[in-house]
């Protein structure tokens, strides 16, 4: 996937400025993809140049004009593409797992302290991507969302952040308490 299609499926929802595509990156689209402010605003500029999306001058009053973006028809064209597409596999490269892989060998106190530090971001995340369900969602429960909702995919999207940023969370602690445990029966803290 390319940057391009993240940004494509973040303004599928309507009309952003690049500033209000920045927000959307931090909580709706980071469960799938992360990029820089910097990077967004050269990426529009890329898709509007091949006509993917149309962008649109906006006057306000006390504050410098904004420009927003929404996706064209040949952006959703691109998009069509690209979900035919069989998906490359999922590639994790992760400090703190490498870190931990090591951990034999090292002193554990920094290495539990940073999983704890992870474990703390990904709750954080967690509770972001919950609220925003719980927004998708409205007034339906779950099931009665995922049958009659109009546009489910944002939903399932963030469902699949839900869940990895619970299932970090639970093995950075279970991690960090099971090292402390051993830590703590050997009197060890470095190697």
């Amino acid at each position: 996937m390319a940057l391009r299609h993240a940004v494509l499926v973040a303004l599928l929802d309507g009309e952003y400025s690049g500033y209000q595509l920045t927000k959307i990156f931090d909580v709706g689209v980071s469960n799938f993809w992360y990029a820089a402010p910097q990077q967004l605003y050269a990426e529009l500029a890329k898709l509007e140049a091949d006509g993917l999306v149309a962008g649109r001058e906006v006057a306000q009053q006390g504050r410098p004009n904004k420009r927003v973006f929404t996706v064209t028809e040949a952006g959703v064209g691109e998009l069509g593409a690209f979900a035919a597409v069989p998906p490359k596999p999922l590639l994790i490269r992760d400090d703190l797992a490498v870190r931990v892989h090591a951990v034999d060998l090292l002193d554990p106190a920094p290495v539990i302290a940073q999983l704890h530090e992870r474990a703390e971001e990904a709750a954080a995340k967690l509770a972001l991507f919950e609220k925003m369900l719980s927004r998708l969602r409205g007034d339906l429960d779950e099931e009665s969302f995922l049958r009659e909702g109009d546009r489910i995919g944002p939903y399932l999207s963030c469902l699949g952040g839900c869940r990895l940023e619970r299932e970090i969370r639970d093995w950075c602690l279970h991690t960090a308490r099971t090292l402390s445990e051993r830590a703590a029966r050997t009197g060890r803290e470095r190697p």
